[in-house]
Parts: structure tokens; sequence; C-alpha cells
């Protein structure tokens, strides 16, 4: 009897394999609480007003769930994951492109994560940084191996851990600095604009949230999968923020278990800071399994225990030399699903062919070029860079696909006369 690929690597997630609203839900909620967010949200929160902090964060999460949105829509209908979807836009083999750059990204900032771990919790206990990363490393590897229902658990479990820990701990800052009134009253020394400020706000998660159809896949109904995304960003990306500018504005400290540290809540913090990471990680693992296997056809399983040795062997070194590269490359991403929410919605009017019935490309040169000219844009041109990007990609790809498409279509109708 044939082995069901629980993970569907490399098709469509049928019917029976779906999720209810609440798996997915607290599986997005892990994705979002990202130790990163908090630092934006710190930066944020000393650079601007209180009331302006609220409306940043507000206007950016609203932006990023109608991006990831309109994704987890797409994943919904078709039960597919971001590098099956890239297949209908870039061509089968153009696809591994955006796959490399999408995994090859999440590894990395698996390895970060980890270290992100140790290098806090060697300061406090004292126990050896590479023990701790080993260990780490270990454990969030074996959790993302066994997929969507490993993810599923530990969000049921991290997710309100957090939530509560991390509230408290924001409660005791905000008395710390004065109450509600002074949050509200707090004036920053040194301002950021609010284009540089919504920038910093998209940008933290714009990359990650490309993703998102790597776990809205299994999402029963198109609505679930939308209505899961979108809380999980306006809730989970909304409070990590507020961690990070209320522990900001009281201590210095951006990460909320480093705020908690000063606090001497040192159990706590290792609980919020361990399962923090570990959610996110366990997410940036499994989707990076999904990219290479979309790649070298190997199963995710098997490519997840090799990405998981590669990011915990390199952890340090990632942690000290490869943040900004991965930025950078960051920033490529979200052209990638720009160009994806254009083929779907405006070349292809919302309908695919099933994914099983399609012949795709080798490689589709117009969707490249539209995420290069993506690239660019957010790098050289004025405004905000990832709104430039994504905007950049659509108008270009939908001009080349429609001047495309009508050179072919007069090549047809010149054959058809000379036949």
């Amino acid at each position: 009897m044939e082995k069901i690929d629980k993970d569907f690597s490399l098709e469509a997630v049928p019917q029976s394999h779906r999720n209810n609203f609440w798996q997915i839900l607290v599986v997005m909620l892990g994705l979002t609480f990202f130790s990163a967010s908090m630092w934006s949200g710190g930066t944020l929160g000393k650079g601007l007003t209180f009331m302006q902090f609220i409306g940043i964060t507000l206007a950016g999460n609203m932006i990023l769930g109608a991006y990831t949105g309109a994704l987890a829509y797409i994943a919904g209908k078709t039960g597919l994951s971001t590098h099956l979807l890239a297949r209908y836009a870039f061509g089968e083999k153009g696809s591994y492109l955006s796959s490399f750059l999408l995994a090859a990204t999440q590894v990395g900032w698996f390895g970060v994560g980890v270290a992100m771990f140790a290098v806090p919790v060697q300061k406090v206990t004292g126990l050896d940084t590479y023990l701790l990363i080993g260990i780490a490393g270990i454990l969030m590897t074996v959790t993302a191996f066994f997929g969507m229902k490993a993810l599923t658990i530990l969000g049921f479990i991290a997710v309100p851990l957090i939530t509560v820990l991390g509230s408290f701990s924001v409660f005791k800052a905000t008395e710390s600095v004065g109450g509600m009134q002074a949050l509200f009253e707090y004036q920053p020394t040194e301002a950021i604009g609010l284009a540089a400020a919504l920038t910093i706000c998209v940008g933290s998660f714009i990359s990650a949230g490309t993703l998102t159809p790597d776990f809205t896949r299994f999402a029963r109904t198109k609505r679930s999968a939308v209505v899961s995304t979108v809380v999980a960003f306006f809730i989970g990306n909304s409070l990590m923020f507020l961690f990070g500018a209320v522990g900001a504005i009281a201590t210095g400290q951006s990460d909320i278990s480093e705020v908690m540290f000063l606090q001497n809540l040192i159990v706590p913090a290792i609980i919020v800071l361990g399962l923090n990471i570990w959610t996110t990680n366990d997410n940036a693992l499994y989707a990076s399994g999904l990219g290479f296997s979309n790649i070298t056809k190997i199963p995710r399983s098997k490519v997840v225990i090799f990405n998981g040795i590669v990011g915990t062997v390199l952890a340090m070194w990632l942690y000290n030399h490869f943040v900004n590269w991965l930025t950078i490359l960051g920033s490529t991403l979200p052209s990638i699903g720009a160009i994806i929410l254009a083929d779907f919605f405006i070349v292809n009017r919302g309908k695919y062919k099933s994914f099983d019935k399609m012949t795709f490309k080798a490689v589709n040169w117009v969707a490249i070029v539209a995420w290069a000219a993506g690239v660019a844009i957010a790098e050289f041109v004025p405004g905000i860079p990832p709104i430039n990007s994504l905007l950049g990609s659509v108008i270009t790809f939908v001009i080349l696909s429609k001047l495309f498409g009508r050179k072919q279509s007069e090549e047809k109708i010149v054959t058809e006369k000379v036949g």
C-alpha cells in the first residue's frame, strides 16, 4: 500500500486532511510571535509618541493582513504551498529561484533564532552557549520534523503562555514608568518619520508573510484561512510590537525576555524567550523544508532534518555575521508573493487549473523580470520599500503578461491564416 505524504510537499492538500479554524489560528499566531517584531516595536516605541505608535502599528498590520490574507485565500482555495503556487507564475524550474530564496532565508533565521535563545540564557544561567544551542536546535528540529500536527500542539501551548507572561511583564513595566498616562505622555528624544516607521512595521514581517500559504493550505475553507491569518497579524504581531515598545520605553530593552530578566523574572523570561523563538523557528524550518523539497523532490521531513542540522551548526556564525545579509535577502521575498497574487487574481481572474492536471512552463521569464523589477524599485525608488516592491512587481508582471499574451495570440492568428 502506497504511503501518504502527510506534508503534501508536492501536491495539493486534500479536503480530508484539512484542519479547523482554531488549529490554523494557533499556528499562524505562533508564526507572528517573533522576537524580531519586538525589536522593531522597540524602535518604534522609542521614536514615536504612543498614539503615533498605535496608529503606525494598526496601519502596518492592516497592510500585512491584506497581503497575507490574500495569499491565505489562494492557499485555502487550492490547497497549495507558496512553492507550488509559484510554479503557476514562475514556471516549474523558475519556481526554484523563489523556493531557494525563501528556504535559504528561513534556514538562516532558524540558526539566528537558536543563538538568540542561547546567548541571553547563557548570560543568566552560566551554562555553555554551545550546549544550549545544541539542545535548542535538536528540540526545534524534532518538532518541525513532525509537521503541522506538532506546530499546532506547540502553538496551543506557547501562544497562551507567551501572552499571559508577556502581558504581566508589560503591566509591571508600565507601572515602573508611571502608568498608562505616562505612556501616552511619552515624547521621543530622537523622533523617526512616519514613513520610516511604517517601513519598519511592514518590513519586519512581510518576508515571512510570503510563506503564509505553507500553513493556511491546511484550512478547511477559504474564509477560515483568511480570517485566521488576518487575526493572527492583528493580535500576534501587534502584541509583539506592544511588548517591544513598552519594554523599550521602560527599560531601554525591546525584547520582553530581556525586560523580564531586568525584572528578576528569570524562569518566566526563559520560558517566554524559548517558546517565542521555538514557535517561529519551527514555522521557519517547516517552510524551508517545503522550499527545498520543491527543488530536490526529497520529502519535506528529511529535508527538515538536514536544514535543522545546518542551522544549528552555523547558529553562532549566522548570529554574528549573517543578520545583515539575511535582512537584504529578505527584501527580495515580497516580490515573489506579489507576483503570485497578480498571477492568480489579475492574470488568471481568480481561477487556477487543478495542480495535478497542469503542464507548467519550464521558466516564465516575465515573472523573473517582474521579480527583479520589484527588488530594484524597492531599493532605488523613494517611498516605502516593501510597498514599492509589491506595487512594482504587480504592475510590471501584469503589463508584461498582457503584452506577451497579446503577442502569443497574434502569432496564433497568423499561423491559422497561413494554415
